[in-house]
């Protein structure tokens, strides 16, 4: 998986010495209280280490799962996540034909901006690997994430069933000929 670099950030692959960042982030309901359509904080430090085996087996050439560093002082943030998105219907969800792109980041890291500009730096790396279109999806509660999709250019499309299993807020970037 390439990494990349922002003016202030790393978006590197995980890597084993992320578990307790991971574990700390995802054990946090207010981080996970808008994950999912039913939404369940990680309770064990097991659930990290899988987690990130998971994210590190992950191979495809242009979807992928990012940490997200503070270039000046090697603190992670939080993660970027790019990859097909899981259209309702099935249960467990298949992955549709959609990419998604989204984000979640530590509440110490929250308001500072970094959710855009890592997600600004994918959404040009999709584009650049030839995407026409990226999809962001939010819980309808969760207006932070909705700014930030708003921020880096994406269009409100309303809410939808489409994903997830769940409605959400869609929201739309398309590649500019």
């Amino acid at each position: 998986m390439e990494t990349f670099a922002t003016a202030r950030l790393l978006l590197r692959p995980w890597t084993p010495a992320d578990v307790d960042f991971v574990f700390d982030l995802y054990s946090r309901w207010e981080v996970k209280q808008f994950i999912g359509a039913v939404p369940r904080i990680m309770e064990s430090r097991q659930e990290a280490v899988d987690r990130i085996e998971k994210l590190r087996a992950f191979d495809h050439p242009v979807h992928g799962f990012w940490a997200v560093q503070n270039k000046q002082d090697g603190e992670l943030l939080g993660t970027i996540l790019f990859k097909l998105i899981p259209a309702s219907g099935e249960v467990p969800p298949v992955p549709s034909a959609e990419t998604e792109i989204g984000w979640h980041f530590h509440p110490d890291a929250w308001g500072r901006g970094y959710a855009s500009e890592a997600a600004t730096r994918v959404l040009a790396h999709g584009f650049e690997q030839g995407l026409e279109r990226i999809v962001a999806v939010t819980s309808p509660d969760n207006l932070a994430s909705q700014k930030v999709c708003l921020r880096i250019g994406m269009q409100h499309r309303g809410r939808t069933t489409d994903f997830y299993n769940t409605e959400c807020e869609l929201f739309v970037a398309e590649q500019v000929s």
